[in-house]
């Protein structure tokens, strides 16, 4: 089996994937929320009935522990699929823009070092971009600095062609 593979069952992976969803949706919703602050209440109300004793204290502590443990996988299990999600997205439109640089698909793969490296790049082109006479020019990694040089010759030649007209 591929390390990648799930040993869940097809459809006990469509339940469990059916049921994280719903339980991200209750616990991120208002209901879940006033659920909460109505279990506290009650539980801070009780107080005195139990003497504040360690059992009372003990079951808001063990009940806190569990949910806040189970919450972290549920919370992170949505964070990857969001993630995931968004960078299908992001892939899609650079792979369409016939302007983006197609590098720039699955770069969440990379290294912390290599994506460092890109985001020098894309410093490098902020710079060049600064150089231009208009805001909204765009570019690529490929393209920025041949599409500068480019320009750098063409305003070359323009003033090696004003100054030959005025000597």
């Amino acid at each position: 089996m591929h390390f990648f593979q799930s040993a869940m069952p097809k459809n006990n992976k469509a339940f469990f994937e059916h049921f994280a969803n719903k339980i991200t949706l209750f616990t991120g919703s208002s209901t879940a929320f006033l659920t909460a602050l109505l279990v506290v209440v009650i539980w801070a109300a009780t107080g005195p009935l139990f003497d504040f004793s360690e059992t009372w204290q003990l079951v808001i502590n063990t009940g806190t522990t569990i949910i806040t443990f189970l919450m972290v996988f549920l919370i992170q299990k949505a964070q990857n699929k969001d993630s995931k999600a968004i960078q299908l997205k992001l892939n899609e439109l650079i792979a369409v823009n016939e302007k983006a640089s197609n590098r720039m698909v699955d770069i969440e793969d990379l290294t912390e070092e290599e994506l460092d490296r890109l985001h020098k790049y894309y410093e490098k082109i902020s710079a060049l971009a600064l150089k231009e006479d208009d805001i909204h020019t765009s570019h690529s990694i490929d393209a920025a600095e041949k599409l500068h040089e480019e320009k750098k010759r063409r305003k070359k030649k323009v003033n090696q062609s004003k100054d030959s007209e005025n000597t």
